[in-house]
């Protein structure tokens, strides 16, 4: 694989030594101290750090594999699933088969908990955890750079100066996701660059053209190509948004200035807020298995936006938003193929939005109240068109 040497994860042979280099690393020591020993890593930064070194050293000194690495991280990831999540529930999964490698082309609400919550789905499931594709401007910090290369993730470049660049860039993109493919080894991509802080979900046709990039010199139809690589549409849904604050006050800003520059540090930020930050009930579903790709991008982008947006599980959350925005009732179908929450239950989401909300800037109440609002609208505008086609 060393034409992806660029992009592509460590591999086993090279674990043990970035291991090592991480366990010696003074930042590094720094986050997971902040992380186990809060209040000594606080008073006595030195002492925490030696006590989590001699600690991680004794638990993860001897990995030498993605797997055991991953299966050490197994209780750890459960954990933080527990004390961020009230629930976590999926389905369709045990619709695919475990011997299969898939392309799970996702909706992205938050920077790593969306491939971490899918990757453990599968772990949980028996199957083979998917390599990760992420952004490598949000790798800017070392320490995160190092992890997630360790837990399979591969790097998708950002800010090309040049359409040679990006061109030559997307297409050893595309060239790696058909090898793991080819190779049995599933991926997870998001639908789109950039979380959709919006609540809309929508499928990007430049990522769908991305993977035709290496094929099409084959040459092999379009239509073909794509059902080699099964994609497998994934939607998740959060209850509460960890980062929706974050979220508001850039689309806020946006609206206001007509710009937004990030902090230095405000992706490191938003990737810690993201998966130790309550988020109430979590599904995930596994969509059919593409074997019908149409024979251009823009239609098999729409066809993916159907499969996300039909099977997102929508929660009380969403539908107080909603009601907050529109108070018409008859913007809702009398009869909805999916469960609509209950009086009592819109009551408190309702009530739980109002007091979440209150403690962000006035200003960005609107933007709250449409991100959550908006997956509900998504939903009715697939039911609408799904009744008239």
């Amino acid at each position: 694989m060393e034409q992806f040497d660029a992009i592509r994860p460590y591999r086993d042979d090279e674990v043990a030594g970035v291991i090592q280099q991480l366990l010696v690393d003074q930042e590094f020591l720094n986050l997971a101290s902040s992380r186990q020993v809060p209040r000594l890593a606080r008073f006595a930064p030195a002492v925490a750090r030696a006590l989590v070194s001699y600690w991680l050293k004794r638990k993860y000194g001897a990995i030498n594999s993605i797997a055991s690495l991953q299966s050490e991280l197994a209780q750890f990831v459960e954990q933080l699933i527990q004390v961020s999540t009230s629930r976590v529930t999926q389905s369709g999964l045990e619709k695919l088969d475990p011997t299969k490698a898939y392309l799970f082309l996702s909706n992205h609400r938050d920077i790593v908990f969306d491939p971490m919550i899918v990757n453990y789905l599968l772990f949980q499931q028996g199957m083979e955890t998917a390599r990760i594709a992420i952004g490598d401007n949000l790798l800017q910090n070392h320490v995160f750079a190092e992890l997630m290369r360790l837990n399979k993730s591969f790097l998708v470049r950002r800010n090309m100066t040049s359409a040679r660049e990006m061109r030559d860039a997307f297409f050893t993109l595309s060239s790696f996701i058909s090898h793991c493919i080819e190779n049995r080894h599933s991926v997870w991509i998001a639908q789109r660059e950039g979380r959709a802080k919006s609540g809309l979900d929508h499928t990007d046709p430049a990522i769908i053209k991305m993977f035709y990039m290496s094929r099409k010199k084959e040459p092999v139809p379009f239509s073909e190509a794509m059902n080699q690589l099964s994609i497998v549409p994934v939607s998740i849904s959060y209850e509460l948004d960890p980062c929706d604050g974050a979220k508001a006050r850039e689309l806020e800003i946006r609206e206001r200035t007509g710009q937004y520059t990030k902090a230095p540090d405000e992706d490191t930020q938003q990737i810690l807020l993201g998966l130790s930050g309550q988020k109430g009930h979590v599904h995930v579903h596994f969509g059919e298995v593409i074997t019908d790709a149409p024979d251009q991008p823009v239609a098999l982008a729409g066809q993916i936006d159907r499969e996300i947006n039909g099977n997102y599980m929508l929660h009380a959350t969403n539908w107080a938003a909603y009601r907050l925005l529109n108070s018409a009732t008859s913007a809702v179908p009398e009869t909805m193929p999916i469960p609509l929450p209950t009086a009592e239950r819109l009551n408190r989401a309702t009530e739980l939005l109002e007091q979440r909300f209150a403690a962000y800037d006035p200003n960005l109440r609107p933007y709250l109240l449409t991100m959550y609002a908006n997956p509900v609208a998504q939903a009715l505008a697939h039911y609408a068109e799904h009744r008239s086609a």
